[in-house]
């Protein structure tokens, strides 16, 4: 249930009524046929589309998508990636490139995020070339790795409860992920909280709001031990920072991993983390996958 009093409710909820819009797979006749000015140019569907894909799932909010505008030339871990995939808000999936919320996270303009880094590291983990070319018998099938973004900037975690939009939208989406051309969900991203910082309330309810969020995406997803590796707030909208970090800390569940980016540097706001800093967070993200499967899974 969400509290009855809450500033900005209105706003907060129309933008993630506009982006659940996108986040839901819309009806054939209403995708665009062309690109226009106004419109993102449709990516080309890749070659990798219907292989099995260990997959991402990206929620939380602006932090996750990534804000203020990529530098040219792009840092190498954000380059394209043949075996690196984005599953779009018309559920195709397209090559990965930044922003990779543009077509989600749609009332804002988005940036550069962890993932991305986070993925390329991944890649860097995995022994097979990277070729379009099927495998011999002797080599392992290469990894492809498919994104699944759904982080809609200024949400608070009871925007994330099961049956609300952003949520409902989320488990979709991921479901419609593993069924084109089969997979597995590897883990969960979440970045978010930097709202729940602004009242008292929601910075002391974060914490079990948390531990019911995973409790549902695991039963609706069917994973039980499903990995969700969360980022504890380098910073915060209000003055509750630290009752929320704390919260994120204490999470009393297994397979729940805390990557802190407190320190990390940030954007002039002083909301936002810099580009740096979501490079070294992809870093520690990943860093943080491979040790946790590093006795399941030696290939990755």
């Amino acid at each position: 249930m969400k509290p009855a009093r809450r500033p900005l409710l209105g706003a907060l909820a129309l933008a993630a009524l506009l982006s659940f819009l996108l986040l839901a797979a819309p009806p054939t006749g209403l995708l665009p046929s062309s690109s226009s000015s106004s419109s993102r140019r449709r990516a080309p569907t890749s070659p990798y589309a219907h292989r099995p894909k260990l997959l991402f799932l990206l929620a939380g909010q602006s932090n996750m998508a990534g804000r203020g505008a990529p530098p040219a030339p792009l840092p190498a871990p954000y380059l394209p990636h043949p075996r690196l995939l984005r599953l779009a808000a018309d559920r195709r999936w397209v090559a990965a490139s930044p922003p990779l919320h543009a077509d989600i996270d749609t009332h804002k303009t988005c940036g550069l995020g962890p993932a991305m880094p986070f993925a390329h590291r991944l890649l860097l983990s995995d022994p097979a070339p990277s070729s379009l070319s099927e495998p011999t018998v002797s080599e392992p099938e290469p990894v492809v790795l498919g994104l699944v973004p759904c982080a809609v900037g200024g949400t608070r975690i009871w925007m994330w409860a099961r049956g609300q939009p952003l949520y409902e939208a989320a488990v979709a989406r991921t479901r419609a992920a593993v069924a084109d051309g089969g997979g597995a969900l590897g883990a969960v991203l979440w970045f978010q909280g930097e709202s729940d910082t602004v009242e008292a309330d929601d910075a002391r309810s974060y914490g079990g709001n948390m531990e019911r969020l995973v409790a549902d995406l695991r039963a609706d997803l069917g994973l039980p031990s499903l990995l969700v590796i969360q980022v504890g707030l380098a910073s915060g909208e209000g003055n509750y920072t630290d009752i929320v970090r704390e919260a994120q800390r204490n999470v009393n569940l297994p397979n729940v991993i805390y990557v802190d980016a407190m320190g990390l540097p940030l954007s002039d706001d002083q909301l936002h983390l810099s580009t740096e800093a979501q490079l070294q967070l992809g870093e520690m993200l990943a860093q943080a996958y491979l040790e946790f499967n590093s006795s399941r899974d030696p290939n990755l």
